[in-house]
This record gives C-alpha cells, structure tokens and sequence, in this order.
C-alpha cells in the first residue's frame, strides 16, 4: 500500500497533539536557567545527581554520559516542534560509538533522567567492510544505510520481524525514510552474547534494530509522535 507522506504527518501531527503534556506540566521550573537546544530545556527538572546508581535504573542525564548530545536533540525537538507534540521522552541514538557499544539511549525531559543505553544496529551500507562502525550514510532507496537525522515516531505494526514500528524522517538527510522502509525493530543479531562472539553486533538494511528482549521497552516507552534523533 501507497502512503501519502504529507497525509500520515498531518494525521500523526494531530494524535501526537492529543498525546501531549498538559501546558501547565512544561511550564514547570521556569526559573531554571536555559541550556542550549531550545526552550524546552528549561522546563526539565534535575534529578539527584549525587543517587548512587543501580544498573538498569534510569540516572540523572548529567551522569549518563549522553549529557553532550542534549542540546543537538533539544534543537531538533523545537525545530520539529510542529510535528512532533509529545515532548515527554526522546530517543538518541550515537553512531559516532561503534555497535559494541550501548548506544540507544531514551531520555525522560520531564523526569531528567536517561534509560540505561542499549544496542542498536547500523546498516550494511554505513558499515561494508563489517568493522563494527557507521563510516557512510544515505537516504538513497536501496542503500541499506543508516541515516542521521530527525524521525518521529509513527504507528506499531507486524511485519517479518515481529512487532515494530514506522519512523518518518523529517531532515533531508533521512526524508525517505517511510519510503525506504527504516523502522524499530528487533534481530537475533543485536544482543550482548553477538558482541561477545564476534565483537559487534550485526548490520540491519538500514533500521534501528535492537535485542528482541528489549523491543517491547522501546517500542511503549517512544510510543507515536516522539522524536527519535540519530547522530554521529
């Protein structure tokens, strides 16, 4: 089936806003100072920073090591803002790391915490030689590259690996996403035992795919109408 891109935005624009934060909820803590990335920042409460941490546990973002990469991904969200309404959690996904690494992160704004990071694939076409790191990126059909960008989360859906669900970039560096079908999804090949069998994880078409164990986390914690920012 054909989608009309123009169409599922403005459909998913509307149930995002439906989704979204009560004003009063953002407007909390206006007197904390504002960060670079945009407005949103200010609105976010800090956790403890001085809580011992508990693995598995979410930590204060100051701890998380993804700290540097907030202000990007906040910018991102103002400059999508029209679109993307639900401003609760965000995904931030690292390729600057190689896939041994946990580099999926969920950051909680309203909380002002970050998820303990997980495993995340690149494609074949960012990695050919197999190295374990995204060299190259496309938004080229047929690539099977990653792309680097701003996605908003779309609808759940069944496909050939289980539940999933759509992104639609918004840059245009990844505008073909929906087109090129990149998606969340789980594979048997992304999960802490592939890293120590061969020191990476394996490569996707070009999708976010994730340990099957935990695609039930990040498909209800970034549920539609969240950003999903990829970087490097």
């Amino acid at each position: 089936m054909t989608i009309n891109r123009r169409h599922f935005l403005g459909a998913l624009a509307g149930t995002a806003a439906s989704l979204a934060l009560p004003r009063q909820a953002l407007q909390a803590q206006e007197a904390e100072p504002e960060l670079p990335g945009g407005t949103f920042w200010g609105t976010v409460p800090v956790a403890d920073a001085d809580a011992p941490m508990v693995q598995g546990e979410p930590v204060a973002i100051a701890r998380s090591g993804i700290l540097p990469l907030i202000p990007r991904a906040l910018a991102a969200l103002d400059k999508h803002s029209a679109v993307i309404a639900v401003r609760d959690k965000i995904g931030i996904v690292d390729f600057s790391q190689p896939s041994r690494q946990a580099r999926f992160h969920i950051v909680d704004l309203v909380g002002g915490t970050a998820s303990t990071p997980l495993l995340v694939a690149h494609g074949k076409g960012s990695d050919p030689a197999n190295c374990g790191m995204a060299q190259h990126f496309s938004n080229l059909v047929d690539s099977e590259a990653s792309s680097r960008g701003s996605y908003v989360t779309g609808e759940l859906y069944y496909g050939k690996h289980g539940r999933s669900r759509r992104l639609i970039g918004l840059d245009p560096d990844n505008d073909r996403a929906l087109e090129r079908g990149i998606v969340i999804h789980a594979a048997s090949y992304v999960s802490p035992a592939v890293v120590a069998a061969q020191g990476r994880v394996g490569r996707s078409q070009g999708c976010f795919a994730v340990n099957p164990r935990e695609i039930t986390q990040v498909l209800e914690t970034l549920g539609p109408g969240r950003l999903l920012f990829a970087t490097s």
